[in-house]
Order: C-alpha cells, then sequence, then structure tokens
C-alpha cells in the first residue's frame, strides 16, 4: 500500500467516525444559534482569519453565489463585516464581528461529548491519537 493511500484511507476513516457521530450535535448548533450549519462553517473559517468572498467559497467548498447569500445573511445579523482588503482596494475581506466571536464562543459551550465507539481504545491509545490529531492540526 502507497503511503498515499493508506493516509487516504486513515482520512476516509477519521471522516466516517465523525460524520456518522456529529448529527447531535449539529442539531443543537442549529437550534442554538437559528443559523443553518453552513453559516456555522463559514465563522469557523473567519476565526482563524479574514476572508474574501472567493476565500471563503473555496475553504467551505461552496459556489461563490451561495457563499455571497450566505455572507449577506451573516452581515446582516451583524455577525460578519465587510471591510476593503488593505493588500487589494478591489477586493473586501470578510471577518467576524464582536457579537460574531460572542455566538462562536456560546457554540464552544454546546456539549458534544465523545461517542461510545471512544471506549473501545485504552488511555494510551486515546493519548496517541489525540497527539497525532494535534499534530496534524497545527499543520
Amino acid at each position: 500500500m502507497s503511503p498515499d493511500s493508506l493516509a487516504d484511507e486513515v482520512w476516509q476513516s477519521m471522516a466516517a467516525v465523525v460524520a456518522e457521530n456529529r448529527d447531535s450535535w449539529k442539531r443543537a448548533v442549529v437550534e442554538q444559534t437559528g443559523l443553518p450549519f453552513s453559516r456555522f462553517r463559514i465563522l469557523r473559517r473567519l476565526e482563524a482569519k479574514a476572508m474574501t468572498a472567493k476565500e471563503l467559497a473555496a475553504a467551505t467548498a461552496m459556489d461563490a453565489p451561495a457563499a455571497t447569500v450566505a455572507i449577506n445573511d451573516l452581515e446582516d445579523r451583524g455577525l460578519v463585516v465587510r471591510q476593503p482588503d488593505p493588500d487589494n482596494r478591489r477586493c473586501k475581506l470578510v471577518s467576524v464581528t464582536d457579537a460574531g466571536a460572542a455566538l462562536m464562543r456560546g457554540i464552544r459551550q454546546i456539549d458534544d461529548p465523545a461517542p461510545p465507539v471512544f471506549a473501545t481504545l485504552d488511555a494510551d491509545e486515546l493519548a496517541t491519537l489525540r497527539d497525532l490529531l494535534s499534530r496534524l492540526r497545527r499543520h
């Protein structure tokens, strides 16, 4: 097995574990915020850094018109703001407002326990998994 195919297999397994076990948390986010989950995905990206609409569309796998609609909605709610890009005055950067940051802090308070499948791992395995995932997140 090539390193690339092994990486693909690991990635697909990680994605499946998350996708199969995150529905109740996603529902809780939607219920608490009143926002479609796609809006949360945009806010999460913007917490890291301001982006143009085009960059946001690419980062969230949305087409440009859908990203613009989502940004407009978030702007109307006071959760994001558009400002001129200091490096390219023809573009606007979208960034999270204080209200958007507060909303994201609230979302992080929503209970999101590990699914029961994690009980199949012992403490050493969980620590190894944590360390590996932390390493991946740094890149």
